[in-house]
């Protein structure tokens, strides 16, 4: 566990950790060297050395069971008539021997005309597959290879008319496959000419799933442990190829597929924090596939879709001699936060409130996730806010509410505006009723509350004896939340010692009641003043019957104003 976690000592037998499984700062990640377990008190994640490696190398038992046996020199047999991956490696091993003989000539020439070094091509154990029909099948049979070993590899096709079986890569360069741990798990063979199809892939097998295998990420891992936490995805073979001789190690390619939450798991385990989509495509087809990212891996990175100015993919770029653009490409490109909150602005607008709320709406699904390591949606929440002009505590209320499609209308919106005095005032009530429910028998019951939260707590507060009381009405609600905070910011004793602790609690309540007299009465005025703005407003529409009325209605207004002013200042 210690080549994939930094153990210290934590006790007798014990040795702690940041998890691998989990985000953290504090480590929480512990081993009994003793009793032979991990455990994680963050995630609750836990068992022996072969769940930790299925875990971190997302592998099944049997494959854990052999890669621990080989790094303990043990060997390990397979039951009689067990289908072992294992066996399908050895095949693709063998298949790979025979590819790389045969690279020469013509194959080899291509190879050097895309600007391969022969070490690039060692490295990558770039190989041939002759054109014929049973070159490699031939091969095999003097070599104690079975033809149905060569099938379950995918190594051979077979014509379900006739029956007859025959390689199934000619006349192609061939890209041998690994997965993340460095099996080989298949090929790519690319033809030299013109056609079709282009390219052509191992079919899926028990060892080739292409759903959850990127191309080069046997090799890009590493750089992940020295520290670049970001992942270079492009189309093509010969594009990770020769972005790895450029010395961009980062580059990996996915298999002809999207990348797939399976893609996100894995890239997550390795260590990977941001992905840059490198594609040889128009500003238009980058937008399209932000759009169509999948939500998990939009969840777990933060993901940036950019391509080479020139047009080109990265091999030619790099081929002629473009590779200071394409550098400055992977430094730019389209954000996905700001993308989407872009995409809705420009869908929908922001200068009516039907506008922002279709906005609002159409952000929802992406920026929904409260989980506090999903930095993506945190990110959009505060973009949105910024944008939209509404305060982020009203924006995580309308999402943890269990009928936030239904209710949000322009008068919710409106409530969740930045300059929200009212609101506030709202809230420090409440904050004083929190420490002492009895000072709601104060409020006359005709306030009609901005914050639905506070609605809600005022209307289950009635009859409460304690805090603790009204506490117990929320549990596991979206406002438990609030109240908790609240709570805690009005009842800071800071550092108040036990021998003053009663007195600290009576001054506390003194307090309380001042202030709730206090916010009422601003609360009130507030309330007066809005009404007073909204008949100034109207006033010049009106007819002049009706102006008279109004006028009359302000000046009534001011008056009670002015009594409410010289009421607290009497008081004060």
């Amino acid at each position: 566990m210690g080549e994939y976690v930094r153990l210290t000592p934590a006790g007798k037998g014990r040795l702690k950790g940041l998890c691998p499984f989990h985000k953290e700062k504090s480590p929480s990640f512990q081993v009994d060297t003793e009793q032979g377990y991990f455990y994680c008190f963050g995630c609750k994640a836990g068992g022996d050395v072969f769940s930790f490696v299925q875990r971190t190398e997302n592998l099944s038992f049997g494959d854990a069971l052999r890669k621990l046996a080989e790094k303990a020199g043990v060997q390990v047999e397979a039951k009689y008539g067990e289908r072992s991956s294992r066996d399908l490696y050895d095949v693709n091993a063998f298949a790979l021997g025979y590819f790389r003989e045969h690279l020469g000539g013509p194959a080899l020439d291509y190879l050097r005309r895309r600007g391969l070094s022969d070490a690039t091509t060692e490295a990558f154990e770039l190989g041939y597959a002759p054109d014929g029909w049973d070159g490699l099948l031939k091969h095999a049979r003097t070599r104690g290879v079975s033809e149905r070993q060569l099938l379950d590899a995918g190594l051979l096709t077979e014509n379900p008319e006739s029956g007859r079986v025959y390689d199934r890569f000619r006349g192609r360069v061939m890209f041998p496959i690994r997965d993340h741990l460095g099996r080989l798990v298949g090929f790519g063979g690319r033809v030299l000419d013109d056609s079709k199809p282009k390219y052509l892939n191992t079919p899926e097998t028990e060892a080739f799933k292409k759903g959850e295998l990127l191309y080069g990420l046997d090799k890009a891992r590493t750089h992940f442990k020295e520290g670049a936490a970001e992942v270079v995805v492009v189309e093509g073979y010969m594009d990770v190829i020769t972005m790895h001789q450029h010395g961009l190690t980062s580059a990996v390619a996915s298999l002809g597929t999207a990348l797939t939450a399976e893609h996100a798991t894995l890239l997550e385990r390795l260590g990977a924090q941001s992905i840059v989509l490198l594609f040889d495509r128009d500003e238009a087809g980058l937008k399209a596939t932000l759009s169509g990212l999948d939500q998990v891996l939009g969840a777990k990175f933060r993901v940036r879709a950019t391509s080479v100015p020139s047009g080109k993919d990265p091999a030619d770029a790099l081929l002629a001699g473009d590779e200071a653009e394409l550098r400055r490409a992977l430094r730019s490109g389209l954000d996905e936060v700001h993308y989407r909150v872009q995409a809705a602005v420009e869908a929908h607008g922001l200068d009516t409130p039907e506008g922002k709320r279709r906005v609002l709406m159409s952000l929802l699904p992406r920026m929904q996730n409260l989980d506090p390591l999903d930095e993506i949606a945190g990110a959009m929440r505060a973009a949105a806010c910024e944008l939209l002009g509404i305060r982020e505590e009203a924006l995580l209320e309308w999402i943890g509410s269990k009928a936030k499609r239904r209710t949000l209308t322009d008068t919710h919106l409106a409530g969740m505006s930045s300059g929200r005095s009212e609101e506030d005032r709202e809230l420090a009530l409440l904050r004083q009723l929190l420490v002492d429910p009895s000072l709601l028998a104060k409020l006359d019951g005709t306030t009609a509350w901005r914050n639905e939260a506070v609605r809600k707590v005022m209307l289950a507060a009635r009859g409460a004896q304690s805090p603790d009381d009204i506490l117990d009405v929320f549990r596991g609600q979206p406002e438990e939340q609030l109240l908790i905070r609240l709570m805690f910011e009005g009842r800071d004793a800071g550092t108040i010692g036990r021998a003053n602790s009663e007195q600290y609690e009576q001054k506390v309540g003194a307090y309380a009641a001042a202030a709730v007299d206090d916010i009422q009465v601003t609360l009130s005025i507030d309330s007066m003043r809005a009404e007073v703005d909204l008949l100034k407003k109207q006033v010049a529409g009106a007819a002049p019957a009706e102006q008279l009325g109004m006028l009359r209605q302000i000046q009534e207004l001011q008056r009670a104003i002015e009594a409410e002013n010289r009421g607290r200042r009497s008081l004060a």
